[in-house]
């Protein structure tokens, strides 16, 4: 069976924003590598987005060559110390492994590995040797090779890296002082701790990509304006920035955050440092937090850690259909979070001072399936309920800002809001202008972001290959 990855108790963990997993030892590594089988047609690679040679870096670990197994990742990844921490394995590389066909607790830890490798084997060069099948674009720098990424979030990270890595002279536009994107102001530190996104932006930074934060691209400039200073593609990686409310009454009362709002202040602004920190976010006794998505989960157990007596989850479907992964649940479940589930909220009560005192609630119950495949969440008549709680925190989701398309009426964009691109290149409906990520596709995960990313790279080298 799989090496269980060692953690803080959750007793003690509650107290802290320090990382909650503790990572595989040296000898917990060699064991869990030791059970892969070397298949020869390995599905894994398969499930993984961006490509990774899976058995190869396993077999390096094995092998107690823990920075050759990082080399190996890096040829494809260039945030293994990321991936490792926040990608949801187990629905893809891990659930393709073989030995977890009949029992996917069985199947190898390969995110477990990943960070192991990562954490370990830091000794390699910073700048290492482009992947298999890669070949490097000789003269491309400084021979009308330049590119501008907009957003350095995961998709932008990787694109940038990718580029750069083939010769092109790369500039990384970040319109908040601090680059990383969602894995700064979203992630909190207990999950992802900071030092380590700012280590895996140093390395990228490494490979030559030049970063300029502050640069709000739809407001300081445009895509027009990268264009007339002498970039030759653009590739839009903004992320999906805008929160999404539930539209029903007393969402203006005090106490009221959204979760993206909340988030930031706490991870990019340190407000649980308060007060070495300037930085306070008021937090109630009773906590609401409605949604079931990993932002909400991550929203819950801060509050708990920011000091909040009781945190409950609201949400209207069950425990099957909660998108959220699952060991973020359970540690979520371990700390002492309470799940009020088939349950919607209809309207938020406020006492004589506009604060937040209740959550009014329906009991709800699941019938036929929606669009997205899960049961749809059906009212029960009647079923009125209140929930004391003095802070609400609203997780449903995030959408793109419409700053920069608005600002560049050349692109196409969905009803939503996310930018039209194809699915397989990134290509937008403006000439040299590639986008992917959730600025295209919604609030989804940090590697399908990736796998974006490293798609439009091949896309616009191939497109100034071309041109």
């Amino acid at each position: 069976m799989r090496e269980q990855l060692p953690e803080q108790k959750a007793k003690d963990r509650v107290k802290t924003f320090s990382e909650v997993a503790l990572g595989y030892s040296k000898e917990q590594a060699m064991k869990e590598a030791s059970r892969c089988i070397q298949c020869k047609k390995p599905l894994c690679v398969t499930g993984c987005p961006v490509e990774i040679d899976i058995p190869a870096f396993i077999k390096l670990i094995t092998q107690d060559k823990p920075a050759e197994a990082l080399a190996k990742i890096k040829e494809k990844n260039n945030l293994p110390a990321v991936c490792g921490r926040v990608c949801p394995q187990e629905d893809q590389c891990e659930k393709m492994c073989i030995l977890g066909r009949k029992d996917k607790e069985n199947a190898i830890g390969i995110g477990y590995l990943e960070r192991y490798a990562a954490n370990a084997g830091k000794a390699p060069p910073l700048y290492l040797p482009l992947g298999k099948g890669e070949t490097p674009r000789a003269g491309a720098r400084g021979r009308g090779g330049k590119v501008a990424v907009v957003g350095s979030g995961p998709a932008g990270l990787t694109c940038a890296a990718d580029l750069a890595r083939m010769g092109y002279q790369v500039v990384l536009f970040e319109s908040l002082h601090e680059a990383g994107g969602v894995l700064s102001y979203g992630i909190p530190e207990f999950r992802l701790p900071k030092a380590i996104v700012r280590e895996e932006v140093d390395y990228i930074r490494s490979l030559g990509v030049e970063l300029k934060t502050s640069m709000l691209i739809g407001g300081i400039l445009g895509i027009e304006d990268l264009f007339s200073r002498g970039y030759k593609a653009v590739f839009i990686g903004s992320g999906a920035g805008l929160p999404q409310f539930l539209n029903i009454p007393g969402e203006n009362l005090m106490g009221v955050y959204s979760a993206n709002e909340f988030l930031v202040r706490v991870n990019l602004m340190k407000a649980y440092e308060f007060p070495q920190q300037m930085t306070p976010v008021k937090i109630g006794k009773k906590v609401a937090v409605v949604g079931a998505g990993n932002v909400a989960m991550d929203a819950a157990r801060v509050s708990l850690r920011l000091g909040a007596e009781k945190v409950t989850i609201v949400y209207r479907r069950s425990r099957t259909e909660m998108p959220a992964r699952a060991e973020e649940i359970i540690r979520a479940q371990e700390e002492g979070i309470e799940f009020k589930l088939l349950t919607a909220p209809v309207r938020i009560i406020g006492d004589t001072s506009s604060w937040v005192k209740q959550l009014e609630c329906l009991a709800m119950e699941l019938g036929d399936p929606d669009a997205s495949g899960r049961r749809r969440p059906v009212p029960v008549k009647g079923s009125e309920f209140l929930i004391d709680a003095d802070t609400v925190i609203i997780a449903i989701g995030q959408s793109p800002n419409p700053l920069l398309s608005k600002a560049t009426p050349q692109l196409k964009t969905e009803k939503w809001g996310g930018i039209i691109a194809d699915q397989s290149t990134g290509q937008t409906s403006m000439k040299g202008v590639f986008a992917g990520g959730d600025i295209v596709t919604g609030a989804a995960t940090v590697i399908s972001a990736m796998g974006a990313g490293k798609k439009a790279a091949r896309a616009i080298d191939d497109y100034l290959r071309k041109g």
